[in-house]
């Protein structure tokens, strides 16, 4: 018998390619003609001058790496600044700066639970929570899409050590969750909310706040905040955001927070960088919001189906998963970049544009984009 220990690899490729949802990588150039509305770079902050000379000068005074983990090398007096700022923003007590959001997820939800508790899920929230609640080895109940009352229920019947997380805004369709029933339904249960904050910090509350600022929740003792430093702030890392004593408890508890490399040092003053200058331009939390109004108004006008965003997001239905990918398709070759989401991305099994608003969009370029989506889209407008 012949030895092929990775022909099951060629019998999947073959699978997902009769699927229609193979995925391949296109390096992008560093310039480029292409209006990007499939980053996340909501305040346009990413190319800053001012946030690119924030992340070359940690660069040239500590490194091009942390050098190690942060228990050993990998801390900064950098890293601290950003801790200490990032809190104060926020409205929390203290936070904890990762390598990313995803290690960022994995720590509060691993180190927070165990095998005896109950992690209450959104059946919408993001992979990084999906792989958080498995690593956790905790009971996972997975609730009905921004369902409090489901929540609730579940919280009851466990009766004891549990905790529940939700999105603040949900990453395929752009939606906010119900923060204020949800903190009111985990007071009630006597159990911590943790929210990730990734596509609400920058764009929602007041100067860009975050949701859980919006929602009165920041700051509480049982709320704990995860966050990404690569979209608003445009940089790159994640945090945890909560009271002093669950920071102090994932330092000595969370495996990607022990054993993980801390995050580079351009990256942190990059993100350090960018929360300042949000502090002196908290305009730019509204504009995003009102570019992403504008473009759901514009797309819905003309016939589309859209989901209003709640955020950043607007979210595009497609006839199909094909057509979905053809029609991004051809927003790219005519000049623009979109997203596309699709099954098994998508829970619901519908297929997607995803447009990410920016803050630093002129009005002629929302124009340009709206006329594009139109004319390309797979489906008869108007």
């Amino acid at each position: 018998m012949s030895y092929a220990p990775f022909d099951w690899i060629d019998d999947e490729a073959r699978r997902r390619a009769d699927a229609g949802l193979v995925r391949t990588l296109r390096p992008r150039a560093a310039e480029t003609a292409l209006l990007d509305l499939a980053g996340n770079d909501y305040l346009g902050l990413s190319r800053d001058p001012e946030v690119t000379a924030a992340a070359a000068a940690a660069a040239r005074t500590w490194g091009a790496g942390a050098t190690g983990s942060r228990l050993v090398t990998g801390s900064t007096e950098l890293h601290a600044a950003l801790e200490h700022e990032l809190a104060a923003f926020c409205g929390f007590e203290a936070a904890l700066v990762f390598s990313s959001g995803y290690a960022a997820n994995l720590a509060a939800l691993t180190a927070l639970t165990g095998h005896d508790s109950l992690i209450v899920s959104d059946a919408g929230n993001h992979a990084s929570i999906v792989d958080g609640c498995r690593l956790s080895r905790a009971a996972t109940a997975v609730v009905p899409h921004a369902d409090p009352e489901a929540v609730r229920k579940a919280l009851r019947a466990h009766g004891g050590r549990a905790l529940a997380v939700t999105d603040s805004v949900f990453s395929v369709d752009g939606d906010a969750a119900p923060l204020g029933v949800l903190g009111g339904v985990c007071r009630e249960a006597g159990a911590p909310l943790v929210v990730d904050d990734a596509h609400g910090l920058g764009v929602l509350g007041e100067g860009g706040r975050g949701a859980l600022a919006a929602a009165g929740l920041a700051g509480g003792e049982g709320i704990v905040a995860t966050l990404t430093l690569s979209k608003s702030l445009g940089s790159q890392g994640g945090a945890v955001l909560g009271p002093a004593r669950v920071v102090r408890h994932l330092v000595n508890t969370a495996r990607t927070f022990i054993f993980d490399t801390g995050l580079a040092p351009a990256a942190v003053g990059g993100a350090l960088g960018a929360l300042r200058l949000l502090r002196r331009e908290p305009e730019r939390a509204a504009r995003v919001r009102d570019v992403a109004v504008e473009l759901h108004g514009r797309l819905v006008a003309a016939g589309l189906t859209a989901v209003r965003p709640d955020a950043a997001v607007v979210s595009v239905r497609a006839p199909s998963a094909e057509s979905a990918v053809r029609w991004a398709a051809d927003c790219r070759a005519g000049g623009l970049a979109v997203g596309c989401f699709r099954p098994p991305s998508v829970p619901d099994g519908i297929s997607r544009l995803r447009l990410t608003a920016r803050a630093d969009l002129t009005q002629e370029q929302i124009a340009t984009a709206v006329d594009t989506i139109l004319a390309t889209a797979p489906l008869p407008v108007g």
